[in-house]
């Protein structure tokens, strides 16, 4: 993308920026330096008023921010915590435009994974029985601890992972793991321009109702698949479907909009996207595309080609368990 942002005459000065992180990796900040020489022209017009990644931005000082003081926020992360829920609620009310930017905002993500797990079931695994860990007093986070210097808290934490829509209002979804630079370029220069969307449907950038299928450039020669195979294990005949050679590849299932760009590395869609088209399911998407293409005439037949898939609800709900009809175990 070529073009710059725009001046606006909506508010005197320059654009507020602001960026924070919830439950996720840190991915999301670093992709935001992604818009390359495009930052140059974000620093002649905007200033970044929140960054916890970056610089020690005090919850305080956003507190005293007036409302709608952000023009942008760009907000990374599902809500696991009490803590992230409660910077969720005043984010949205600091801020003009919100952003629930990238799959673990818009979909839950990864660590939406594990609402396969009770909260119980997670500390076992971190604090007890993790053959690493030197816990011989199986010490775990609490939420509160008496001091005499005064009560030290920790934020409570939820049972299971939510999207960032679940808790408020969100304005503009951008997905990937991480959102690419030029769908973070474009949303910058949509809130420059006053380009704010609706407040009754939130605006997904960079993507439409097609699927990574009607964008990936690989022949589809329509063989029926016979068995499934592991990335690691096999190499793909290149420009060949990669579904139809027996890698579970999300790309049916999957938004597009990236360009097809893990199917062009030889490697499957992992569906960071979210659920394509109308479908508000990615897993069950993906699934019936699924019982469409495999070599089976029984069930008996269709159950042992299924069952060579590893991790079917980590495969296909890795970045939507919390989108999903499922959405945790119960």
């Amino acid at each position: 993308m070529t073009a710059s942002i725009p001046s606006t005459d909506r508010q005197p000065g320059k654009l507020r920026v602001g960026m924070y992180w919830a439950s996720s990796c840190g991915g999301c900040d670093i992709s935001l330096l992604e818009i390359a020489e495009h930052l140059l022209e974000l620093i002649q017009v905007a200033d970044i008023v929140l960054w916890p990644c970056v610089a020690d931005f005090k919850y305080r000082t956003v507190v005293g921010y007036p409302d709608g003081h952000l023009d942008v926020c760009l907000f990374n992360g599902g809500i696991r915590s009490s803590e992230q829920e409660e910077i969720a609620r005043l984010l949205r009310v600091k801020s003009r435009t919100l952003v629930a930017y990238g799959a673990c905002a818009m979909d839950g993500g990864i660590p939406a994974l594990a609402n396969l797990k009770s909260r119980d079931e997670i500390y076992d695994v971190v604090y007890r029985s993790n053959p690493t860990l030197q816990n011989p007093a199986k010490t775990e986070p609490m939420e509160r601890w008496a001091t005499p210097q005064g009560d030290l808290t920790l934020p409570r934490q939820y049972p299971q992972v939510l999207r960032l829509a679940d808790v408020v209002h969100v304005d503009y979804q951008l997905p990937g793991c991480p959102p690419v630079g030029t769908q973070v370029w474009k949303v910058l220069q949509a809130v420059a321009a006053g380009e704010v969307p609706a407040h009754n449907d939130a605006a997904r950038v960079g993507c439409d109702a097609k699927s990574v299928c009607d964008e990936c450039h690989r022949e589809k020669r329509k063989v029926r698949i016979k068995e499934f195979k592991r990335p690691h294990l096999a190499i793909p005949e290149p420009n060949w479907c990669l579904l139809e050679q027996g890698f579970v590849c999300m790309g049916a299932a999957t938004r597009s909009g990236c360009g097809a760009l893990c199917t062009k590395a030889e490697i499957p869609c992992r569906g960071c996207y979210g659920a394509a088209g109308l479908a508000t399911d990615q897993g069950t998407a993906m699934l019936s595309a699924i019982g469409s293409v495999i070599d089976a005439t029984t069930e008996e037949r269709a159950s042992e080609i299924v069952d060579g898939i590893v991790d079917p609800t980590g495969t296909f709900y890795r970045f939507s368990l919390a989108s999903s009809t499922l959405k945790a175990r119960r």
